[in-house]
Formats: C-alpha cells, sequence, structure tokens
C-alpha cells in the first residue's frame, strides 16, 4: 500500500499518520441511516414478493416509529394469500396485507407523529397518503418510484401535493451497507469461509437457498406456489444490528429486525443492507 492509500485509510477509521487521532470521516450520515433502518426492518416481512419497511424521525433526529409490510396483527398469515395475482382478488394478498407507512405510524412510541419525516423504500400509494396526511407528517423521503404510473401513485401525488407534504427520492451514496457483527471483537477481521470478501457478500450463498427463502416452493410437477416468506428476520438481536450501524437510537423493542447469514458453525455473522428493489 502506498503512502496516499495509507493516508486515506487512515483518514477514513480515525487515525492519521502524524499520531493525532480524529473522529472517523466514514459513519453513516442520517439521511443513509434512517433509510437503512427501514430496510432492515423490511427484513421482518414475510411477503415472498415484496419486503418494504418504513421509518419515522421527529425534528430533533429521532425515530418515532418503524414498520414493515404483513398481515394484521391476530391474523394468521398462514391463512391468508400471498399471491400477487389471481382469479379471484380475495385470493391475493391485497385485500389482507398492511402497508409498511400504517404500522410504522400505528407503531408509533410518541403521543403524535405531527411534523416528522417518514423514510420508506416505496413511494406509497394512495391509501397511504391518506394516514400519512392524516397523521400530520410532513416530509417523506422513498427510495424507488417504480409504480410511477400506476393509478394510484398518481392520486398520492395528488393528495401530497395538495396537503402541502413535500416528498424527494433518496440518492444513497453507496449501494450497500454490511454490518458486520464481529467487527465489535475483531475491527476489520474478514475470515475467510462467512461468505465476505470485501464487505459483498458472495452469490453462491444465496443461489442454494432462494427458493426456500423466496418463499416460492416448487416441484417437478406442480407450478410455483406462493407461500409466505421463510427469511424473515428475528427479534433478538434487533438493537446490536442498530448498535452496529453507527448509531445508538433508543431502544425500540419489538419494532426492528436483523437479515443475517448463518455460517457453518449456525452463528450470525453479517447483515446487509442493499439499497435496491426488484
Amino acid at each position: 500500500m502506498d503512502d496516499k492509500a495509507k493516508n486515506d485509510a487512515s483518514q477514513l477509521n480515525g487515525t492519521h499518520s502524524n499520531g493525532v487521532t480524529k473522529k472517523r470521516q466514514d459513519y453513516l450520515e442520517w439521511p443513509e441511516y434512517f433509510m437503512a433502518v427501514a430496510f432492515l426492518s423490511a427484513q421482518r416481512s414475510k411477503d415472498p414478493s415484496s419486503q418494504v419497511g418504513a421509518c419515522i424521525v421527529n425534528q430533533e433526529n429521532k425515530i418515532v416509529g418503524i414498520g414493515y409490510n404483513g398481515m394484521p396483527n391476530g391474523c394468521d398469515d398462514d391463512l391468508l394469500p400471498w399471491s400477487r395475482s389471481a382469479d379471484d382478488k380475495l385470493d391475493t394478498k391485497y385485500p389482507y396485507v398492511c402497508h409498511a407507512e400504517l404500522n410504522a405510524i400505528m407503531n408509533k412510541n410518541s403521543a403524535d407523529v405531527k411534523g416528522c419525516t417518514m423514510y420508506v423504500a416505496l413511494f406509497p400509494c394512495n391509501e397511504c397518503a391518506k394516514l400519512i396526511i392524516q397523521a400530520g407528517i410532513k416530509d417523506v423521503i422513498y427510495l424507488s418510484d417504480k409504480y410511477h404510473d400506476a393509478p394510484e401513485m398518481t392520486a398520492s401525488r395528488r393528495l401530497l401535493n395538495l396537503a402541502g407534504i413535500t416528498y424527494k427520492q433518496f440518492k444513497p451514496k453507496q449501494g450497500r451497507i454490511v454490518i458486520d457483527f464481529n467487527s465489535i471483537n475483531h475491527p476489520g477481521l474478514k475470515t475467510p469461509n462467512d461468505g465476505v470478501a470485501d464487505g459483498v457478500l458472495q452469490h453462491s450463498l444465496f443461489e442454494n437457498q432462494v427458493q426456500s427463502f423466496s418463499g416460492t416452493q416448487r416441484t417437478d410437477s406442480q407450478p410455483a406456489l406462493s407461500k409466505r416468506r421463510q427469511t424473515k428476520a428475528h427479534w433478538p438481536s434487533s438493537e446490536m444490528a442498530l448498535l452496529a450501524s453507527g448509531r445508538l437510537i433508543k431502544r425500540l423493542p419489538l419494532l426492528i429486525g436483523f437479515a443475517a447469514v448463518k455460517n457453518d458453525n449456525m452463528e450470525y455473522r453479517v447483515v446487509i443492507i442493499n439499497f435496491s428493489l426488484k
């Protein structure tokens, strides 16, 4: 490594070549942090086709609500359909599923969310726009607008414009964020067989498990059937995932989760937050 590369690396981790320790420069900025929390919470979703998360933040940059898409409380999600299309609309997920925006508002840990900002993976539909307006949220930061031309999104923009709510698309400074649970004990250490190479997951980890993880079950003689997604995040380590993301927030029990990969010893190793939506 040449002197320039060493100097650049030392500035990122907070150490300078002259021996003076300064703050690290590669910490997450607020927008990346909040959108990452939204994406992290989406890993709790059991929806096999779309995992969406939302994060509500007040004027003091404190998180006051988190949610992800899923079936209503008390409704057995093994008995409700997860399909996107069917001859009868009642056999699709759409009449039943609760969107991330609704759940984030309902999960608020403050008296209200008036004047707050919502970070959400997808541009809100018209039904969610109504909730956002009624809740008093003033700003919406979204990542994807892939359904821009759908009537629901056109109606949503009309409602948000009339209510004076600003909305803008999030432009991530990095395509993905990697959280390594080993970094607290072994900073900078990359083990050879845990599926991580230079901060990027090896695709082979997913290739052999994609069908069972995505919720689609297929046999040689049967068409694909939509079932609930199996790779939802787990509750116990949710706070640890947020600690590892670079900022400490107020404890939010039963609101957030993590997406992790297990190694051969069945130990959770890393969290990947990828700012892309298929």
